[in-house]
């Protein structure tokens, strides 16, 4: 399809579009041209599938363009089809630039038959159409994919009778077939399994025209993305396009960070040193000058305007000084998690639970020990992981922890919200591990390492958020208020069942770079590829 190569391209200048009055999208630029495969980060809520949107020119922007050239393919968040149709019928939808691209062509065929005037050069070019994006081949290409994703063939079968993911795979499988010259697709990774993922990646690295992918898949991003385009928070409010891939996304995301803690803490420094500056002068004043004895009254009479000038004079330079970097976002500061060395923490000899893992399993855990419990759904990883907790008694085989080992489980899910604000739910947990006498009282900043840690000190929520009854708090917000519980316990054994759930990209990669050095010991049982592979040094156990 080489047309695509020349044909594709996509230009968004200045888009700027709000929502009940709060900005979601602020000058945002990016250009899109054959090969590139643009990768679109951010936490959830930053107008992701709203920039896809405005692109797709389903939205209008309040203000800015975007110019388009060439065919365009869509995975939104909607199925274009209705429940009572066949997956030949949806199929057909998404195939419907294919089925009208060869129809002129067959139009054009007759005319040049029928020798019509100028039908040879619209047979050239209805022929030129096809062949560029490969029309006589797209139903193959589709069915290929099909298989792959392991999405129902069988086009008389009614959508009715299938799941929600099955017909996106369904859709999706359409569009990589299509031969569209421009991608824009939104979490494509949603119902795939591991064939069906290496499958979008190979398509994707593939694919000769333009893609635009809205993905929290740290995998696919780094497999597939040529640039990254950050819709998280900057200094100046605007977004970010990192070359260089994934890697350059971390790379330069980083250095921006670093660059904006910098300013923003040389203009506090500033701010204060003026305001003491200030605080000094009018001190002075409030006093009065007392000059050394024998020193005139005049000496004194003509220092007090001086005095009262130093103060116009600093108030003015706090006055101008403006403090024009906004706060940072948070980074998570992790507390120190360490376990006694050489003893055995917690060891589960040959134990089961039926109908969940029927094999028995044994797990032998010690200080810095590490383990990833790998195997598909239902293989009982979740199970295994509530067993080592303490949450879920085995039925047969025995679990032993060593007396006053702390054990932190990270659940898959968030327990039901509570209406006590977050702050509250925390100290409340604090308060009983404390009075328990598992932590000690927290100790004053600056003293060293606290038994018990602040929630504020943990940078895994807003002060605002802080304030918010934790139902009022989104599905992000309350698995971040999940991981400060589980740090809360300064747990020397530490478990989580797939960390990754709703959590941000950017706070996975600072809870990886922890994982790698706490003395507690770990286990992880995950999906994610992006995580298997930062981990893929320790060891495995497959159920």
């Amino acid at each position: 399809m080489p047309s695509a190569r020349s044909r594709a391209h996509l230009n968004a200048t200045g888009l700027h579009l709000s929502r009940g009055g709060r900005p979601v999208l602020t000058g945002v630029d990016l250009i899109v041209s054959p090969g590139d495969r643009l990768g679109v980060a951010g936490e959830n809520g930053r107008g992701k599938t709203t920039l896809l949107q405005v692109l797709a020119g389903t939205l209008t922007p309040d203000s800015g363009t975007v110019h388009r050239a060439g065919t365009l393919g869509v995975a939104d968040q909607e199925m274009p089809v209705s429940a009572d149709g066949t997956v030949g019928d949806l199929i057909d939808v998404e195939l419907a630039q294919v089925r009208a691209v060869l129809r002129a062509f067959e139009s054009a065929a007759l005319d040049l038959v029928e020798e019509r005037p100028g039908a040879g050069e619209a047979y050239a070019e209805a022929l030129a159409a096809a062949e560029s994006i490969g029309a006589w081949e797209a139903d193959h290409r589709v069915d290929v994919s099909l298989a792959a994703l392991s999405a129902v063939g069988d086009r008389s079968v009614p959508l009715a009778e299938l799941s929600v993911g099955q017909r996106y795979r369904i859709r999706l499988a359409c569009l990589l077939g299509a031969g569209h010259d421009l991608l824009l697709l939104d979490e494509p990774t949603n119902h795939l399994d591991a064939g069906g993922l290496d499958h979008l990646t190979a398509a994707l690295r593939a694919h000769p025209g333009g893609v635009v992918l809205v993905s929290h898949d740290r995998a696919l991003l780094s497999d597939v993305a040529t640039a990254v385009l950050d819709l998280d928070p900057t200094s100046d409010g605007r977004p970010r396009t990192y070359g260089g891939g994934y890697a350059g996304y971390q790379e330069g995301r980083r250095a921006e960070r670093e660059r904006w803690e910098t300013a923003y803490r040389d203009q506090q420094l500033e701010h204060r040193r003026l305001a003491q500056d200030l605080s000094a002068a009018r001190n002075r004043l409030s006093t009065g000058w007392r000059p050394d004895k024998g020193t005139g009254k005049h000496t004194r009479a003509t220092r007090a305007p001086a005095l009262v000038r130093a103060v116009h004079r600093r108030q003015e330079e706090l006055d101008a000084h403006l403090v024009d970097v906004p706060e940072p976002p948070l980074r998570f500061q992790p507390p120190r998690l360490d376990a006694p060395a050489g003893v055995t923490l917690l060891r589960a000899d040959g134990v089961t639970v039926r109908g969940r893992f029927d094999a028995p399993q044994s797990v032998l855990l010690r200080a810095g020990d590490r383990l990833v419990v790998t195997g598909p759904n239902g293989s009982g990883k979740s199970s295994l992981l509530h067993v080592l907790a303490g949450r879920l008694a085995p039925d047969s085989g025995a679990v032993q922890g060593r007396r006053g080992a702390r054990v932190g489980l990270l659940a898959q899910e968030s327990p039901p919200p509570s209406r006590r604000r977050a702050f509250e739910v925390y100290e409340a947990a604090v308060g009983r591990l404390v009075s328990s006498g598992e932590l000690g009282e927290p100790a004053p900043v600056g003293l060293g390492e606290p038994a018990a840690v602040g929630l504020g000190r943990l940078g895994l929520l807003p002060s605002e958020a802080l304030h918010r009854p934790v139902a009022e708090l989104s599905v992000g917000q309350r698995r971040r208020l999940d991981l400060a519980l589980l740090l809360a316990s300064r747990p020397q054994v530490v478990l989580l069942d797939e960390p990754t759930n709703h959590l941000s990209m950017v706070l996975m990669e600072e809870l990886t770079q922890a994982l790698a050095t706490m003395g507690a010991a770990v286990v992880l049982a995950t999906h994610d590829r992006r995580l298997l592979r930062d981990t893929e040094s320790w060891p495995r156990l497959r159920l």
